[in-house]
């Protein structure tokens, strides 16, 4: 019974829709009518600008960290595997509800941000590796989407073969993060595709400035 709710208290943290209550609240728009569409840290970046992108990102980030804590709620199962397990369904809760939050209408963000605090939760090496594989592409190309494909197929990659997890659960997450990650930015793949993908305005080298 207490898993459970820790389940449904975890999505229902992972429902609070930071960029869609930001956006409203602060700016008087509803960021899924604008950019992307998407309630979420990037397109808040696009729109509204690096203050908000970035209160957004972390809030989104906070939503997945908190989650994987509420498993010391839960009395500490009996094996280190069992607890891994509670962690990884905690995260996946608060996903579940960044993507669909049930505060604002089932229409929510990727889920990249918080999907990136549950992992830095769950295993912070990880987390921060991650990170530098997101930075490095986002350096060379300037492509936000881009970046989080290759730093979520990189997920799985870790995990198995370089810090050789051992949880079951925690591998079958990983590589499903990487299919989720891929199915949710097929539009943006399209884009990247065809050459229409957005950039970011940051690392762009001395002569695209002045140009």
């Amino acid at each position: 019974m207490l898993i459970a709710v820790l389940l449904v208290l975890a999505y229902m943290i992972g429902s609070i829709p930071s960029a869609v209550w930001v956006s409203k609240w602060v700016f008087g728009i509803d960021i899924r009518e604008h950019g992307s569409g998407n309630a979420g840290a990037t397109n808040t970046f696009r729109i509204l600008g690096p203050k908000a992108g970035s209160g957004v990102m972390l809030a989104d980030m906070l939503k997945g960290f908190i989650a994987v804590k509420l498993a010391m709620l839960s009395g500490l199962p009996d094996t280190w595997e069992a607890y891994r397990n509670l962690q990884v369904f905690l995260g996946l809760a608060s996903v579940l509800g960044h993507i669909f939050p049930i505060w604002a209408d089932f229409r929510g963000g990727k889920g990249i941000a918080t999907l990136f605090g549950m992992i830095l939760s769950i295993q912070p090496v990880v987390a921060l590796s991650l990170v530098t594989v997101f930075v490095g592409m986002l350096y060379l190309t300037r492509y936000v989407s881009l970046s989080s494909i290759t730093a979520s197929i990189a997920f799985p990659v870790m995990i198995v073969f370089i810090f050789n997890a051992h949880e079951l659960s925690y591998k079958l997450f990983a590589i499903s993060t990487a299919f989720l990650v891929v199915s949710t930015h097929r539009k943006n793949i399209g884009r990247l595709i065809s050459g229409n993908e957005s950039k970011v305005g940051f690392f762009r080298k001395k002569k695209d400035r002045q140009g």
